[in-house]
């Protein structure tokens, strides 16, 4: 993994694509799932080798907030491999990043994107997305979040997490997936 795509700077982060969020019978389902997709391999596309994917897995045993959180959603409780947790997309030997948290920044993905910055893409917006981004750039890192690349809950809460975003510019910035790839 030894380069940048031309024109197009840092890594691509891509947030926890999982069967879990897209598909119609889970309680997680990002109604817009199946339309950022294209989109979102379009991005892997262009960022070539440097582009990492996260994972949200459940904890061996919950701790903490996270056995209320848990206890209301018990069907998620099952082992990393399980179906729900798996990739929808091939990563092709790209590292992937997994976390029983729903923010991904931390020391294991710092250690695969360094500085950045970062271009962020996933779901859910308003969860996952939102609880990576603003570590990261609380740490310091230029984030620039995708928005439509991106899929919330609902249309109102992924709009209202690209608004909290929003509030920490310059450390956040936003692009369509056209602008980014008009870049390269």
């Amino acid at each position: 993994m030894d380069g940048a795509s031309a024109g197009h700077e840092g890594w691509l982060v891509v947030v926890d694509l999982q069967h879990v969020f897209g598909e119609q019978d889970s309680p997680w389902t990002a109604p817009r799932f199946e339309e950022v997709r294209p989109r979102i391999r379009r991005l892997v596309e262009a960022f070539g080798e440097r582009v990492v994917f996260t994972r949200f897995v459940a904890p061996a045993e919950p701790v903490g907030a996270w056995k209320e959180y848990y206890a209301k959603y018990d069907f998620a409780l099952q082992p990393p491999d399980a179906h729900c947790y798996q990739l929808v997309e091939d990563p092709g030997g790209r590292p992937v990043v997994d976390a029983t948290t729903f923010g991904k920044w931390g020391p294991e993905l710092a250690a695969v994107v360094g500085e950045g910055p970062l271009t962020v893409v996933g779901v859910a917006t308003d969860c996952c997305v939102v609880s990576t981004v603003l570590p990261a750039a609380d740490a310091g890192v230029a984030v620039r979040v995708v928005t439509d690349a991106c899929a919330g809950a609902g249309d109102e809460e992924h709009e209202r997490a690209l608004q909290v975003m929003a509030g920490y510019a310059p450390l956040v910035s936003f692009a369509t997936t056209d602008e980014v790839l008009a870049e390269g």
